[in-house]
Parts: C-alpha cells; structure tokens; sequence
C-alpha cells in the first residue's frame, strides 16, 4: 500500500496530491501560494481533489484511514457486526469504550479530518467568483465544494447528537461557513436544526450549480449523488415528501445490479448501481485498507474481523441472493464463527470504496411513502428491491408500523458494512441489539463447519462477545455512549464550546 505526501498551502490548509512515498504518515513537504492556487476555477478544483485524497486516503494508523473510519466505526458499534476483539483495529469501537472517550485518537482524528474538510471547501467556496475561468466551471467547481461541505456536515449531525426527530434544538458542534485564519474566533455549538438548514441551503445551491455538469468519474460530485445526500438529509429531518422526491432523482440511471454481481466483492466503483465511490489503483490505495477488516473470505485479508451475527443470518430467505454469502468458518482458532463474504479484494489488495448506492435510494424512497401513510407505495418500491435479490416479496401486514419495521430490516440486510448501522439507531431512535448465540435453554447453538482438510464436524456458532455498555447498563435508545465525542483537544482550543 501506497501512502502519500500533500502540499500544505500556508495559513489555509488547503491540500493537493503531490507524491507518493512507501510511508504511513503524511507530512507538508512544501509551501504553496494560496493567490497562485485560486488564480484560476481550473486550479481551484485542484484542492477539491486533493481534499478529496486526504479525506478518503490520509490517516495516523492503518485503523484510521481516511472516511472508511467513520464507516467501519458506524457498523462496529451497531447490532450485525460481530466484531472479533482479539484483532486490531476496532475492538473498543465494539465495545462503546472508545467514541465516548475524547482523549483517544480516533475521535481526535475524525473530527479534524471532517473539519479539516469543511475549511478546504470554505477556502474554494469563498474564492471561486473571483478566479479566471467560464462560469461553468466555476458553477461545478463551487457546486462540488458545497455539497462536500454539506457532506461534513451531515456526518456530524448524524453521528454527534440525536436524531433531529427527537430534538432539533439540542447543540450539536460548530458552524464554520468561512476560511479559518490565526485571527478566527473560535464558534459555540450550533443546533442540529441550524446545522441541517445549512446542510440543505448547501445542497440545494450544488443541485441547481451542477444542473448542467457531467462528470468522467464516480468520485466526483453530481446531480444524482447531491439528491443523494438530500434524500439522506430529508429522512433524518423527517421530510417525508422532500426524501421521496430527492431519491427518485438520485437512482435514476443506476440499475439494481444483477444477483449474480451481488456476489462479485463489492469493490469496483464501475458497477451499475453505485452512484458514488471513491476508486482505487495500486499507486493509491490507501482507503483499500479498510477491506482488511471488511473481508474474511481473501487468504491475503489480514484482520477478518467484521464477522457477522449469526442471528443476522436468519433475516434472510434461503432463496436470497445475499443467503449464498454467509459461510461458518472452519479455520483453526475461527471455527464457529461466521463469514459474511459480501466484501472482497480485487487482485493486488486493492478495493473501490462504495459511497452511495441506488439501493439505498430505493429502501430511502420506501421507508419514506410508509412514514407518510403511503404502505401500497412502500411495498411496491421494497419489492422492486427484493426482487432484484430474488427474496421473498413481502406480503404482511399492512399496518404502517409493520412496514416500516420491514424496510428497516430490508436496511440492515441491504447495506450491512457500508457504514449505516449506527446512524440508523441514532436517527431511529432504536437500540443496539446483541444476544449469545445460544438456544432457548441457554445452550450453544450448535452449527456444521468443513475444516481445511475436508472434516465436516459440529461446534458451538460463536457471535456478539460484548452485550452492555462499559456501565453494565442496558443497550438502550438516546444513550451517550452511541454518540462520537467531541475531543478535549477541541474543548481546549475553544472555550466558546
């Protein structure tokens, strides 16, 4: 794996890739001038890119690379995600004794790097009019910019307070719309209800700016991942109506893939249905490294330690294409355990990143029409999902709560290890869920496994290992411990906190 180096330009910490070095840390390696960079909207889009390297790319340690870390976090700390606590990388995240810590590195480190983020897009944003170049290249350019902040944004409303339909005026963290200097005054939290009206003035500014864009890669920002993010943003916020329009518009033109590409790895931005992604090549790979703790299938996987709860498993039908993926281990030391060989590395351990998938747009547009009263509509978006997984269409009751109750399911199901557990139980206001795998008396549950060498033979499924918060008090909904902390590095430097 390839790590790399960034320019540093003075007082604005706006970033652009300049070289590659066989290291993990990344360090300014030289000075450049901030006018020279924004002289032109052509150069201006060079620290867009380069923020979005470092954003997905950069990091401290190999558990904490780029905005997989977020993701990896969201689903350690949900119900499907049995992670095993004698491997690196997230066993505290696990076991709720990290994100509620702000002393310790990884809340240190996704704070400033969606912060970090936001004043790179603030610097574009605030000097895009005055560059040389067409208007429509300073529309995408500006565009892009405010929908990555909005981006930032939305990932702080989800994961650093409640959900927004519990109580939109608890204080959240800062706003910062324009580029911080040595003479900026430190901000006092803002509320999630001003955060996510920046959030949307930011998105719906990018939709109409990227209106006419095109772009020549899936790591770019366009009209369909910004309607994305609204259809995201109107369903934690409660807008029904908003979210169902929003994601009608964000999959159109991404194909459900086939069930037969379900089961190809999930590591190529090239497929279909992805509508966004952060692609991957052996001279930068950096955010392929969070597949070592997604995929237990490849022998050059290091970690295999997102295993699956066995009680997830039983969600699915046999006849689903995704039931073909789970798999008991019967490697010494791993026999019990179950694989959940969703993810997989290409060839060279190299993998795409999926952001943002019609799928989701799908279960968003469904979860949607049955939150305003509309099950027939809901049922019939759910079962166009379901049929492109060949499971069982549903055909239960009709009751608004039991609809509801199915799609998030079909969430779970659907998008398991991309990242949406947590910020689903917090936006919900649902609970984490994590039992023994054991029968009704108590007993383990016994399962079939093949060894290496052909042996079939039964042993206990093993699952969840950490059942209560660090207090030994219940998983329970609107509980401290499911929120990222601020950290005390944070509270140091600004007072007005």
């Amino acid at each position: 794996m390839k790590k790399c180096k960034y320019i540093s330009i003075a007082l604005i910490a706006a970033w652009s890739l300049t070289s590659c070095a066989n290291e993990l840390e990344t360090a300014p390696t030289d000075q450049a001038n901030g006018a020279e960079v924004f002289k032109t909207a052509e150069s201006a889009e060079t620290v867009i890119n380069g923020a979005w390297a470092k954003f997905n790319d950069d990091g401290p340690t190999y558990a904490n690379l780029g905005y997989s870390t977020v993701l990896r976090a969201s689903d350690a700390m949900g119900s499907d995600v049995a992670v095993l606590t004698n491997k690196y990388g997230f066993a505290s995240t696990y076991a709720f004794t990290e994100m509620v810590n702000n002393t310790l590195s990884r809340p240190q480190y996704i704070w400033s790097s969606l912060y970090s983020t936001i004043n790179n897009m603030n610097n574009v944003i605030a000097r895009i009019d005055q560059t040389e170049g067409s208007q429509a290249k300073k529309d995408q350019v500006k565009g892009q910019a405010k929908a990555l902040r909005a981006f930032c944004y939305l990932n702080v409303a989800s994961f650093y307070q409640f959900s927004y339909l519990k109580d939109k005026t608890a204080l959240t963290a800062p706003i910062y719309t324009e580029p911080s200097t040595i003479s900026s005054v430190p901000k006092k939290k803002a509320s999630l209800e001003e955060i996510y009206t920046l959030i949307k003035s930011d998105l719906t500014e990018a939709d109409n700016l990227l209106v006419d864009y095109t772009r020549n890669n899936k790591d770019k920002i366009n009209k369909a991942v910004v309607n994305g993010l609204l259809a995201r943003t109107y369903l934690n916020t409660g807008e029904w109506s908003k979210a169902i329009a929003a994601a009608k518009i964000a999959r159109a033109g991404y194909p459900l893939m086939t069930a037969e590409k379900y089961k190809e790895g999930f590591n190529d931005i090239s497929n279909g249905e992805w509508i966004w992604g952060h692609g991957q090549t052996q001279e930068q790979s950096g955010a392929s490294y969070a597949f070592h703790f997604l995929d237990v299938s490849s022998s050059g996987s290091y970690y295999y330690s997102f295993m699956a709860d066995p009680f997830f498993k039983d969600l699915f039908d046999a006849n689903d294409i995704r039931s073909q993926l789970f798999q008991w281990d019967g490697l010494q030391g791993r026999e019990g355990l179950l694989r959940y060989s969703k993810f997989k590395f290409k060839t060279g351990l190299i993998a795409d990143i999926v952001l943002m998938r019609a799928a989701e747009m799908y279960l968003i547009e469904a979860e949607a029409e049955a939150r305003i009263g509309n099950v027939t509509n809901a049922i019939t978006v759910l079962n166009q999902l379901k049929t492109a997984r060949n499971a069982n269409l549903y055909t239960g009751p009709l009751a608004q709560n039991d609809v509801v109750k199915e799609i998030l399911i079909e969430r779970r199901k659907e998008l398991f290890g991309e990242g949406f557990s947590l910020s689903d139980i917090i936006r919900t206001q649902g609970t984490v869920v994590r039992k023994p795998f054991v029968d009704a008396n108590g007993q383990p549950i016994k399962v079939q496994i093949t060894t290496p060498d052909g042996t079939v033979k039964s042993v206990n499924g093993r699952g969840h290992t950490v059942f209560t918060f660090p207090e030994q008090e219940a998983f329970a909904p609107n509980n401290r411990y499911l929120l990222f902390t601020i950290p005390q590095k944070e509270f140091d430097n600004n007072p007005n906190l």
